[in-house]
């Protein structure tokens, strides 16, 4: 599917409260070790950007491209995935490493692209918050500003991050000889507080994980990973979730933009 005719179905799709199941042939569905449910919320969507986009690249590689953006970056990163990366010849054996270099080469590019054709200041950017998901198998994520990804294993909130982020953590609980840090799981939000801070990370999936969030500044701003982990871990619909987590921010009396996106893995 090229970009016109996506961003054609995105537009009638995008701002309604929706989930979709991964539609798998009998022939794909040997790719995936898990089903994926997805669903979003976006209650305010004139600034925000909800992407959920299905790539099948080879025979054996199928990946789903997700994200929440600042519209003004989210436009710019998604067209740089697609003729970086999803339009490229990919083998299984670097897939993983090649979507996390693309991935860091979008946000870099996206924001230079902002701040030459627009001359604004980087602090004037929200942010964004995407996740690449291979074959069922692995996660690449990457989050800028106060957008976040946080993935629920086992009802435990863990943040995606750089492995210099999670050292630099935990040798401060080594220190301290707090092990609080290691009941509620990693976390690199002070990497990614500000618009200057990129940070993208990978993991495996497995049995243990759940689901994942993608949120805007306006969730995270009136509640912590752990938090929105215990407040949705509950719900199998991630529709449901999505609006839950979207309902609570408003609640809080959220200034944010409030958009989110839930991936449950069954």
């Amino acid at each position: 599917m090229g970009l016109k005719d996506f961003y054609r179905k995105f537009k009638a799709f995008r701002g309604t409260k929706s989930i979709a199941k991964v539609g798998e042939s009998s022939e794909k569905k040997a790719l995936w070790t898990t089903s994926i449910l997805h669903g979003f919320h976006v209650v305010e969507d004139c600034s925000e950007l909800v992407v959920a986009q299905r790539e099948h690249v080879q025979d054996q590689l199928e990946m789903w491209f997700f994200g929440v953006f600042d519209a003004q970056v989210g436009d710019k990163i998604t067209k740089y995935l697609q003729s970086h990366l999803f339009a490229n010849s990919l083998s299984k054996n670097n897939v993983g490493r090649k979507c996390k270099e693309a991935m860091k080469k979008a946000y870099m590019w996206a924001r230079s692209k902002i701040l030459n054709e627009e001359n604004k200041r980087v602090d004037m950017m929200e942010g964004s918050a995407s996740v690449i998901v291979i074959n069922g198998k692995k996660i690449v994520a990457a989050n800028m500003g106060n957008y976040r990804v946080v993935v629920s294993r086992e009802g435990i909130a863990n943040e995606i991050c750089e492995k210099y982020g999670r050292k630099r953590r935990w040798s401060l609980n080594l220190i301290s000889g707090s092990l609080l840090m290691r009941r509620r799981g990693y976390t690199c939000s002070k990497l990614s507080r500000s618009p200057r801070k990129l940070a993208v990370g990978a993991e495996r999936i497995g049995s243990e994980t759940e689901f994942v969030i993608l949120a805007s500044n306006g969730v995270w701003e009136v509640m912590n990973n752990q938090e929105a982990v215990d407040l949705i871990w509950h719900i199998d619909d991630p529709k449901i979730a999505a609006e839950c987590l979207a309902r609570e921010a408003l609640a809080r009396m959220s200034r944010g933009h409030i958009s989110c996106l839930v991936i449950r893995f069954n």
